[in-house]
């Protein structure tokens, strides 16, 4: 790691996309940072910037090379501040985003008990089904339903997450009782745009088979609410995970179908963050508070 400062300097050029602002933040000169940069590439053989009067941009190498550099600034930071905060009562604001749905029928509840707990905490929560970008726009954590979590990010497992294909007894009743996941190209199929695990198609698995139905209903909807009161109404057949079907197929008003079929294998709820936030005690805080509130066998299963 005798490169290190050097690769530290260039993350920092990159982060800031300049030279001079690099240096303001290092508190160092621009003629040390760009002749630190130089050093870097020479050393590794590569050209790592285009550099020219006006602008600078990464080469494809040193893209690359930059999400290494950034990782290790990442854990140098998370290892500065463990022995400050690892003792430090949570305290000021946890940015939170989270699928519209979920946060509404399950975040809620599990927020309101950690605030009771940790009142010098505030929360921020944006509930939105598009997929924020927490690094972008600032947040300290996202809830993310999904069975292939971001590589760049620490994904924390906090439930499993399972799907259930379902319709209401009318249209059970109107148009017949598919008995295999290739039957669903016979019938009305609701499909919601607003989870990513479902963009791939409708994924089913018995035994070590497993099958993907490239579902293209009549209705597409964006919004969860939407989609389930169509299918309360017996306009056709939805897949949605049991955190939020649990309720409807406990009192009858929605029935399974294709139980013998596992969909959406290997999905689950997990909260995503940079590895430096975990060292922030109001978000391992709030981890650790989840993992405590759902348990190892979420009570939305228990229908």
């Amino acid at each position: 790691m005798e490169r290190l400062a050097e690769m530290m300097t260039f993350a920092k050029v990159v982060e800031t996309k300049s030279f001079s602002e690099a240096a303001r933040v290092l508190a160092t000169s621009k003629s040390l940072v760009s002749k630190q940069v130089s050093n870097l590439e020479s050393a590794l053989g590569v050209r790592l910037l285009h550099r020219t009067t006006r602008r600078m941009s990464l080469t494809e190498i040193g893209a690359a090379y930059y999400e290494h550099c950034v990782r290790i600034a990442h854990e140098i930071d998370a290892a500065g501040e463990t022995v400050s905060q690892l003792q430090v009562e949570p305290r000021g604001v946890l940015r939170i985003t989270s699928p519209v749905i979920f946060a509404s029928l399950h975040l809620a509840p599990a927020l309101r008990t950690f605030l009771l707990r940790h009142e010098q905490v505030e929360v921020e929560l944006n509930a939105s089904d598009r997929v924020v970008d927490i690094v972008d726009e600032g947040y300290d954590l996202a809830i993310r339903i999904t069975d292939h979590p971001t590589a760049t990010m620490v994904a924390r497992k906090i439930a499993p997450v399972r799907w259930v294909t379902c319709a209401s007894p009318e249209y059970l009743k109107r148009n017949g009782v598919p008995g295999t996941p290739q039957d669903l190209n016979n019938h009305q199929c609701l499909v919601y745009q607003g989870i990513p695990a479902l963009r791939s198609g409708w994924r089913y698995r018995v035994g070590n088979k497993e099958v993907t139905l490239q579902i293209s209903g009549r209705c597409r909807v964006n919004s969860s609410e939407v989609l389930l009161q169509m299918a309360l109404d017996g306009m056709g057949i939805v897949l949605f995970p049991t955190y939020v079907l649990g309720p409807l197929l406990k009192s009858g008003r929605l029935k399974q179908i294709l139980p013998e079929y596992v969909a959406n294998a290997d999905t689950s709820l997990y909260a995503t963050y940079l590895p430096n936030r975990y060292m922030q005690p109001k978000v391992r805080a709030f981890i650790d508070h989840l993992l405590d509130h759902f348990g190892p066998e979420p009570h939305w299963d228990k229908f």
